[in-house]
Order: C-alpha cells, then sequence, then structure tokens
C-alpha cells in the first residue's frame, strides 16, 4: 500500500510502497514503517530508544512523537519522517486504513473474566467445529487456526497482531476468532478496532491487583470490552457473579444471561457425576436439553453454561450445541488427568489464584475418595495478595498440602512460600521450595483411592526461576518419578 493512502504526507514519499507495519524494531524488515511508541506500562522502555535500530534494518517511514524529531530527517534524508503529537493514536489509524476492517469479515468472540476463559475457548471452538464453521483461537495455551498451532506469548497478543492474526483468518476465509481477552489488554488498548460481535463475563475474583491496584479497577478494566459493544452484539453474562449483575447495565449489546443459583436466561441441574464425567440439564429460554460430558466439577458446569449461552447468541441449532460441548474431551493443564496406572489419581490444574484453587479441590473434594493432597505455590512479581488466600484455601479443602515454588522469578521462593504460610490455620501442610521434589512427596504419600492436585502450571512446560527458565512438564515428571 502507498504511504499516501494511509497518512498524509509531502513529496517525495507519497508513493512510497510499504510492505509492512512494525511497533517492534526487531520485527523491522526493509521498506516498511515504523511506529515509535511511548511506553504501556513501567516495565517497558520507550519507542524513540528503538529508532535507529529500525533505521538499520531498513525502515523506509517512522511515526514519531514530535519531541523526537530532532536531528533525524538531517541524518536519514532517504526517510521519512512523521512527527506527530499522539504517536499511538496515529499508528491506530494507519493500521486500520492498511488492514481494513476485517473483524467484519471475521466474526470475533471475546472471552473475559477471571477464571474460565481458557475453558471456555475450547467449548466454542469445539461449538463452531460442530457447526461446520472454522475458528482460529487466540489464548493462554496457544493460538491456534485448525490443526496449525502456534505458542502463546500472551493471553491477548498486542494491538498490531491481534489485526494481523484477523487479517489472515480474513484471508484464509475462517468464519470466528475466538479470543480470551485479559484485562491488561483493554488496559493497553490492545484490542482496538476489532468489532466483537460477541463477550463473554465469567467472574471477577482477587488477581492482577499489583497492576490495578483494586478490584474495582480490576473491574472497570474488564467492563470495557462489554461498553465498546455495539447493539449489534451480544453479552453473555454470569449474574451468580456480583460484578456480573453489574455489568448487565453497562453494555448496549443484547445480554443472555446464565447462571447456576440465581434467576437466568441459561440455567443448569446436575443429575450425575464422578470422576468419568457429568451428567446434566441445561434450561434454556423455555426450553431444555440433556447433556453428558467429560468434564466435572461445578466450575466447569459454569464455563459450559457460558459456551451454550454463546452459541444461542451466534444462533446455532441446540443439538450441535450439545455435539460441540459433548464431543470436547479435555482442555491442556485443566483438571487434565495423568493415567499413571496406580491406584491413587493424579491431577494437574493451571490454577493460580485463590477461586482457581478452590473450585479445583471443591470439585475433586465432591467425588469420593480418601485423602485429597495438594502441590501448589505463587508466582513471583505477580500479585502478592492473594497468597495468604490461596493458602486459607489449600488449608481448608485438602487433607494435606505441600507447599513449593510456582513461577519465583526474581522473588526468593523461602519469601513467597512465608506469605501462603499464614493462611493456614492448621499444620496439615509441609514445605518443600523444588517443584519436583515437592511432587514426588506428594506421590510418596499417596495411597489407594487418593487423590493428588498438583496445581498452578497447569499447561506450562517451563519454570522461571530468577536466572535461569527451566523444562517443567509435569505429566512428564509424574511419570519419571512413578517409574523410579
Amino acid at each position: 500500500m502507498r504511504l499516501k493512502d494511509l497518512w498524509e504526507v509531502k513529496e517525495p514519499f507519497i508513493d512510497i510502497e510499504i510492505p509492512a507495519l512494525w511497533d517492534d524494531s526487531r520485527r523491522v524488515t526493509p521498506g516498511s514503517l515504523f511506529a515509535a511508541l511511548p511506553p504501556v506500562s513501567k516495565v517497558t522502555k520507550d519507542g524513540k530508544v528503538f529508532i535507529d535500530d529500525a533505521l538499520a534494518k531498513g525502515a523506509a517511514v517512522v511515526i514519531l512523537d514530535q519531541g523526537a524529531l530532532t536531528d533525524l530527517p538531517l541524518k536519514y534524508p532517504q526517510v521519512c519522517f512523521v512527527p506527530v503529537a499522539d504517536p499511538r493514536a496515529a499508528f491506530r489509524k494507519v493500521v486500520g486504513r492498511f488492514y481494513g476492517q476485517f473483524s467484519k469479515k471475521v466474526r470475533v468472540l471475546g472471552v473475559t473474566g477471571t477464571n474460565g476463559k481458557t475453558t471456555i475457548t475450547y467449548f466454542l471452538e469445539s461449538i463452531i467445529k460442530a457447526a461446520g464453521k472454522r475458528s482460529g483461537v487466540v489464548g493462554t495455551v496457544n493460538y491456534r487456526v485448525g490443526e496449525k498451532i502456534l505458542p502463546s506469548k500472551n493471553t491477548t497478543p498486542g494491538f498490531l497482531d491481534n489485526q494481523i492474526f484477523l487479517a489472515n483468518l480474513a484471508a484464509d476465509v475462517v468464519d470466528y476468532a475466538v479470543m480470551e481477552v485479559s484485562s491488561h489488554a483493554l488496559v493497553q488498548r490492545r484490542v482496538d478496532l476489532i468489532n466483537f460481535c460477541g463477550a463473554i463475563f465469567t467472574n471477577l475474583t482477587g488477581d492482577h491487583l499489583d497492576e490495578h491496584g483494586d478490584m474495582e479497577n480490576y473491574f472497570k478494566a474488564k467492563a470495557l470490552l462489554f461498553t465498546a459493544l455495539s447493539p449489534n452484539a451480544w453479552a453473555v453474562v454470569n449474574v451468580d457473579d456480583l460484578y456480573g449483575q453489574r455489568l448487565k447495565a453497562m453494555t448496549r449489546a443484547r445480554v443472555i444471561t446464565y447462571a447456576i443459583n440465581a434467576p437466568a436466561d441459561v440455567t443448569a441441574h446436575i443429575q450425575d457425576f464422578n470422576l468419568e464425567g457429568t451428567r446434566f440439564k441445561i434450561r434454556f429460554f423455555g426450553q431444555e436439553i440433556e447433556l453428558q460430558t467429560h468434564f466435572i466439577g461445578r466450575h466447569n458446569l459454569y464455563n459450559i453454561l457460558a459456551a451454550f449461552a454463546a452459541g444461542l447468541g451466534e444462533g446455532i441449532d441446540p443439538d450441535v450445541i450439545r455435539q460441540g460441548i459433548a464431543s470436547l474431551v479435555l482442555v491442556p493443564g485443566r483438571l487434565e488427568r495423568v493415567e499413571c496406572g496406580k491406584d491413587f489419581c493424579v491431577f494437574i490444574d493451571y490454577a493460580h489464584t485463590d477461586d482457581g484453587l478452590k473450585n479445583v479441590l471443591g470439585c475433586l473434594k465432591a467425588v469420593p475418595h480418601n485423602k485429597l493432597i495438594v502441590v501448589f505455590g505463587c508466582g513471583g512479581d505477580r500479585d502478592s495478595t492473594k497468597r495468604p488466600r490461596m493458602g486459607r484455601v489449600a488449608c481448608e479443602f485438602a487433607d494435606h498440602a505441600v507447599i513449593t515454588s510456582d513461577n519465583p522469578r526474581r522473588e526468593d521462593p523461602l519469601a513467597i512460600i512465608a506469605e501462603i504460610v499464614p493462611g493456614f490455620t492448621h499444620k496439615n501442610y509441609e514445605i518443600e521450595p523444588d517443584r519436583e521434589k515437592a511432587i514426588e512427596r506428594a506421590l510418596s504419600l499417596a495411597g489407594k483411592g487418593d487423590i493428588v492436585l498438583l496445581a498452578g502450571k497447569g499447561h506450562e512446560t517451563y519454570q522461571v526461576l530468577k536466572d535461569r527458565t527451566i523444562d517443567c512438564v509435569e505429566r512428564d515428571i509424574v511419570m519419571r518419578i512413578l517409574k523410579r
């Protein structure tokens, strides 16, 4: 695309052909446009310090802050510099013109909330497939389109990468994009220009308070997804959650409510469940349908209700929605069972908040078992307020806990553990900072009929320490230990 079609510039630059746009100097290609953007947080650098790097890689156009222009045009007369008062706003306009309204060609479904986002995106993907449509999924576990899977860097990619993703889906004639939308992404405006046709709110519990300060700011961040919806969109909202009840009045979209306890458009009644799955009925708009799923637990019932309601929002036949739900066998790292050939059960789950841990432990506690043993820790350089709360949940719901490391990052693992321990009101725990040794200890304690839960890592295949990142695939660790 020619530069004059992207921005008003003067000769001799108006007919420059721009092959690509970038806001990361490491990705700049010859002839492309580079935007030197201001930092979005305390840990990111100002893009103007990377201008020279971008020029060295062949950038032909640079959008930058007016105050950063200095003598650059004299040093690089062959480069078109575009000084503006707000580089981020200018870049958004340019990206919108470059990629066009691709979200109008692809129906985009957003899922936000503290817990349940990943599982719901898997259910939506399965429902869309059952309906004979194609989808691309962006989330915590990975980014995928059909059989093509890419590693996930962030729950929600950056603004530019989202536009590139949607453009690729449109070019590949993919019908849907299903996106986990984090509070960080909303505050940092990473999903700008995306025309969401529907959005799901799961719940709101304590997390990311190191970033947002308090629950009210956290809620306002999540609400941004719904206040931006058009009247033609739908909003699926959990009204068993107090924040969900508030959210109903904050959107112009058509609201579809779901709940287990409160009156709602979509509700559920459990008929039977065990470690192999759940049989239940969904009641919706005066109708009723029976479902069988491989998933267990009250929290997964909420996830299924959310996906079912979203399917209704899209006009998909309820029987097709049922097929999609029934055909999903597992979500990586979400109550994932390790078939270890022992007379006890081992589960891996990503639960890394107190509410998430309570959901999973409460689910396992409700099925027949002897002892329930949990291995868990808390991440370093992240919201520390949830550490004692997670200890309190483990104390209440587990028979025994082995407190260990999660991703300690730059923090001292023992200091993190010291903030977890006050949550315990009695001594049903022990401490082992080395995660593999903690898993080995838990397995050594397990006997016939017991359940061992490894919480916090889930689908992750690594552990981030202070000075290095190491392999940490918990399924493999379990099998290796049991073979010994």
